[in-house]
This record gives structure tokens, C-alpha cells and sequence, in this order.
């Protein structure tokens, strides 16, 4: 006979997030605030010192706009304007390219708003040789490469001129010149496929690195765990980030433990170097970046880096954020807009003026748009053209088997 649980039982408990639709945004738990400096070990260090860096956060720009402390990379003033226009072209093209899935002529999209500072940050301390896997919302990692905007919209656009031919879901890029990995719909992939290509680079004698990105619900799946044991084990030249936006598609960061500890805290079971990072400082990320590489590069192994960001838009065009957290939520983060941090950092020292920064929105504004158009020029999802049929039995088998050359016949192509 089963008996019945005492009165005092612990019961069975699914985390739940600090406010829902209707109620107060609350992001006090989150340890967003340091009372003092972060303090910025040497890049040489065993990966113990790092340790009580999982659960600070390091920040290089502060709220009176000034970038100080010890992770203060000493950008000069032509770089950060770099960085904002990066920024700010990765806003304005997606905006558009969401504006294009709502008529119709894209089947999915992506935006990466509120998330700007994490790509456009490491993409810049990366070096071009590095490789990169990334996850989506990176769009500003292909822009800090100099990737044409005409190409990325026609892979979006599915049409004739997409370099995937139409095999992948829009935002799923690829670009093997640039050395930027096809992003996976499987999420966490990327992380063990990192690391293996990171061994494969060490093996070799590369002098390059390999970084990867993730969710903050990604690291639920087996594949994080297998790859931080690799990655530990054979000391790996990679950069693990792990973008702590505070939502997967529908479920909070909790779910996937993020209530008990910070992300970045993972890493110290598997003896690796780790970082918690505020991920909507440019600074701070492209100081984090550069700490890492220079780790992975000395050959002293993996880096495990948290961004703490906020995903402020929907997850995707296929969700509707309202459902499951507060509207206010997003205005509501502690940690600002990463695009308006950058701005006024650079206002701050006299680089940038308001007038300066309506000039670079239109004129972005104006190439995104030029962009489209040319790239609309060769077709759409809705009206075509699309991939010849012929390339579907291509990028499939070196020799083609005679039962796909038999097919091909069949079909007249």
C-alpha cells in the first residue's frame, strides 16, 4: 500500500520567473552590480583564479557613461565609432528584413535587438582567421567581417542568388570565406562541433582560435556538456559564450537552472576559465573577447564566457513575447540598450554628437534599403525566382550515385 506524503513533504517545484504578463518587471536577483572593480587576472593564469569572476559581472562602462577599471580595453575613438556603426547597421537591417517577413516575402526572421553588443564586440577583437559558430541572432558578427548585405538578404529572401540554395531557414547563415560556420536549428551543435574544430586547429599548429554561442536554455542539452568536457580535457583554443538573454522561446533562464547559479559558474566544474560579462557593454565584451583569445592562443585552453544580455524583441516571428513575460520588461533592464551606452560613452568624450548620429541612422537606413532592392532584383519567397531545381541534387555526394543521377533523369533536369 503506497503511503500518502506527510503534510511537510517537499513538493515537486517548477521554477517560475520573477513576474508574468501584467505584473512588475523584478531583476534584483540577478547580481548586475558590482560595488567595486572587477579584477582582470593576468590572460596566463590558472583557470582557478578565474573562478570568482562566474559570479560577478565585469563592466567596463559605467552609468555615468565613462569606460574605466581594469578591463578597460583602451579602444581609440575610431574603433568605438566602429562598433557603433556596426551596432546600429545590425538594428536597421533587421528591422527591415522583419518588415519583409511580415509581407510576405521571407518565410522567418530573427531580429537580435537589445543583443547588438555581444556580436559586434567579439566580432571585432576576433581575428578574420578565427573561426567562428555561431548561433542565431550573430548577424553582427558577418557585418564586423565586411559580409555584403546583398547576400545575406538574398539567403533570407530564399531566392535565386541564396548561397544555401534554399536549404536553410532565413537567419540560418553561412559563409565559408569568412570563415562563419552554418548556423544550426538544432540548438547547442555548434558548441561540440567548436571545439572539435579548435582541436583540429591545435593539431595542425594554427595560431587561431574558435568561438561558439549559445542560449542560456542550451545549456540544458547534452551537447554543452559534452563539449565543455572536451574542451577541458584537450585544452582547446575556444571561446564558449553563453548569451544569458534571460528567455528561450517561451521559458525563463531558470528552467534551465539559471536560478541557482550563473551560467558562467558551469564552467568551473570542468576546470575551465571563466567570465560573467554584461553583455550589453561593448567594452566589456570585446575586452572579455580579447582576454579569451589571447588565452586560447598561448595554448592555455577554454574560455567559458556568460553575456548577460536581454532579448528584447520576440524570440522569432513565430512568437509572441507577451504571453509570458511583462511588456515593460525590456525598458524595465537594468543593464540599458547597448546601442545608446556606446552612443553616449562616445558623446561623453566629445566623439559623437547627436547631429552625427541622425546622419549615420539615415545613411544606414538608405543602404539597407539600397540592399534590398538589388537583392528583391532576384527574387523573393512569395514570387520567385528561386533555386533552379537542378541544385537540389547538388552539395550532396562528391560522385552522385547512379539512383540520384537516375532521379535527376526521371524529373527531365
Amino acid at each position: 500500500m503506497t503511503q500518502a506524503p506527510s503534510s511537510n513533504a517537499p513538493g515537486f517545484i517548477v521554477p517560475e520567473p520573477t513576474a508574468r504578463p501584467g505584473e512588475a518587471p523584478d531583476f534584483s536577483g540577478l547580481n548586475l552590480n558590482p560595488t567595486s572593480p572587477v579584477e582582470r587576472p593576468e590572460p596566463g593564469c590558472e583557470a582557478s583564479q578565474t573562478y570568482p569572476l562566474a559570479n560577478t559581472l565585469i563592466r567596463v562602462l559605467g552609468d555615468d557613461n565613462v569606460a574605466s577599471g581594469p578591463w578597460d580595453p583602451k579602444l581609440s575613438p575610431k574603433t568605438l565609432r566602429e562598433g557603433l556603426h556596426i551596432m546600429l547597421k545590425t538594428q536597421i537591417y533587421d528591422s527591415r528584413m522583419l518588415k519583409l517577413q511580415r509581407q510576405g516575402k521571407m518565410s522567418f526572421y530573427m531580429k537580435s535587438r537589445g543583443e547588438e553588443a555581444i556580436a559586434a564586440g567579439a566580432g571585432m577583437a576576433l581575428e578574420f582567421e578565427d573561426m567562428l559558430f555561431p548561433s542565431y541572432r550573430q548577424q553582427g558578427l558577418l557585418f564586423a567581417r565586411g559580409r555584403d548585405m546583398v547576400d545575406m538578404m538574398c539567403h533570407c529572401l530564399s531566392n535565386a542568388k541564396d548561397n544555401l540554395k534554399g536549404r536553410q531557414l532565413p537567419v540560418h547563415y553561412t559563409w565559408a570565406e569568412g570563415n562563419f560556420f552554418s548556423i544550426s536549428g538544432n540548438l547547442g551543435t555548434q558548441f561540440p562541433q567548436a571545439v572539435g574544430w579548435a582541436m583540429a586547429s591545435a593539431a595542425r599548429g594554427d595560431n587561431t582560435v574558435t568561438a561558439s554561442w549559445i542560449g542560456d536554455g542550451t545549456t540544458a542539452e547534452g551537447d554543452f556538456h559534452g563539449a565543455c568536457t572536451l574542451a577541458s580535457v584537450y585544452q582547446a583554443p575556444v571561446i564558449l559564450n553563453v548569451v544569458n538573454n534571460q528567455w528561450a522561446i517561451s521559458s525563463f533562464a531558470g528552467i534551465a537552472g539559471g536560478q541557482n547559479a550563473t551560467f558562467a559558474s558551469r564552467g568551473i566544474g570542468y576546470g575551465l576559465a571563466t567570465l560573467r560579462v554584461d553583455g550589453n557593454d561593448f567594452l566589456a565584451v570585446y575586452a572579455a573577447t580579447k582576454w579569451a583569445a589571447e588565452r586560447g592562443r598561448a595554448g592555455l585552453g577554454a574560455t567559458l564566457i556568460e553575456t548577460v544580455t536581454y532579448r528584447a524583441d520576440a524570440h522569432s516571428t513565430s512568437d509572441d513575447p507577451s504571453r509570458y513575460r511583462p511588456r515593460e520588461e525590456a525598458a524595465a533592464w537594468p543593464l540599458g540598450d547597448p546601442i545608446e551606452r556606446l552612443k553616449d560613452h562616445l558623446i561623453t568624450l566629445g566623439e559623437w554628437d547627436e547631429a552625427r548620429h541622425e546622419a549615420l541612422q539615415e545613411a544606414l537606413s538608405k543602404e539597407v534599403l539600397a540592399s534590398y532592392k538589388k537583392a528583391e532584383s532576384f527574387g523573393t519567397l512569395r514570387e520567385g525566382p528561386l533555386s533552379p531545381t537542378p541544385s537540389m541534387f547538388e552539395d550532396v555526394y562528391a560522385e552522385q550515385p547512379w539512383h540520384i543521377r537516375r532521379q535527376r533523369q526521371d524529373l527531365g533536369v
